[in-house]
């Protein structure tokens, strides 16, 4: 080989090894001796990746034009035109690319050991809103972690599945189905409760839900805080006025739950031994993304992807619904739901500013 073949030769290596090493470094790097074997998730359609599937509900999306931007423009359930959350945390820590449905029946050894989800669509800490909607309430999620705890100690028995289970990543997504459609769209709590007693409802039943994975071997536990659901889409619609405003009580409201499950969350972790239970605002950064798209790349912030943007989710969004032409445009896919360029925009945020928490 001729000594410019050579270097040549070898110059290409180094650029090969410099781009993998640049795009190894962008994964996030854990402490020494440190792991997350899983990464498992609870809650509500944010996370949902097609439990609903297999449910008898309304709350589904397994149609297009969800899924339009997933591999294989494959429409899983995931309400969203590709990944969830979750699915990102997963992909950003190595764990794997996707986190599956715990009801997919298709699920392999290998995807319980990596972690599932549990999630629904239309569920939240009040078991009225899993009710309403005929989804998975937060105590069937439990159920359903149990199940798949004892799942897992038959694939690699007892030891390793506490290992598993005390290592792992744990996220809890809740609370904007209880404060959008439980109380102001129904109602039906609004005739019970003013909005400082229904998020103490709300808070109770999230605190015991935290005690009762932490009974079952969690540890590593990330709570998403309840977003500015006044400034989705839908709920401007609803309740912004003429102009589809920000609805300010929608806020005030998940802003008031949000200080009052950061404070029980820190109450927990001083209570539970070796419990890392972490707040994670998703306010913030959401709230921001919105009022300054163009800071981060978007430019449609007040309307989804789907149809008209502003009220279709989920049936009303399907394959008779006309479509942006680029979705990473646009801060929402629906009327209620982010892209995922705007998942994107935002896991890394909170991966840069709450992982070290959990160790």
């Amino acid at each position: 080989m001729s000594s410019s073949s050579s270097s040549s030769s070898v110059l290409f290596t180094l650029i090969i090894f410099s781009v993998l090493f640049c795009n190894s470094k962008a994964a996030i790097q854990l402490p020494p001796n440190e792991t997350i074997p899983a990464v498992i998730a609870f809650g509500d359609s944010i996370v949902d990746p097609g439990n609903n599937n297999y449910l008898r509900t309304i709350a589904k999306c397994n149609f297009p034009p969800y899924g339009q931007d997933f591999k294989g423009k494959v429409p899983t359930g995931r309400f969203g035109n590709g990944k969830v959350p979750s699915d990102l945390i997963a992909e950003e820590l190595r764990i794997k690319e996707l986190v599956p449905a715990y009801l997919d029946p298709h699920l392999r050894p290998q995807d319980l050991i990596t972690g599932v989800c549990f999630a629904s669509g239309g569920s939240g800490y009040d078991p009225l809103t899993a009710k309403l909607a005929s989804a998975l309430s937060m105590s069937d999620q439990l159920e359903m972690f149990k199940e798949y705890k004892a799942k897992l100690k038959g694939i690699v028995g007892e030891e390793r599945t506490n290992f598993i289970l005390s290592k792992s990543l744990y996220l809890v997504v809740a609370g904007s189905d209880d404060i959008a459609n439980t109380y102001f769209l129904s109602h039906i709590r609004e005739l019970e409760y003013d909005v400082p007693s229904y998020t103490d409802l709300m808070l109770d039943k999230a605190t015991t839900f935290f005690k009762e994975i932490y009974g079952q071997g969690a540890r590593r536990i990330g709570v998403l805080s309840a977003p500015p659901i006044g400034c989705v889409p839908s709920q401007r619609t609803l309740a912004g006025g003429i102009l589809r405003q920000c609805s300010e009580k929608y806020n005030q409201a998940a802003k008031l739950f949000n200080m009052k499950l950061s404070a029980s969350l820190d109450s927990l972790n001083r209570n539970l031994p070796n419990s890392k239970m972490i707040y994670l605002d998703v306010y913030s950064p959401l709230l921001d993304l919105i009022e300054n798209p163009k800071k981060y790349g978007f430019e449609f912030a007040n309307k989804g992807c789907c149809g008209t943007g502003k009220i279709e989710v989920a049936i009303l969004c399907n394959p008779a619904s006309p479509t942006c032409t680029d979705a990473s445009k646009y801060i929402f896919w629906d009327s209620y739901h982010p892209t995922e360029a705007a998942y994107r925009t935002l896991v890394p945020i909170f991966l840069h500013k709450y992982f070290s928490s959990f160790f």
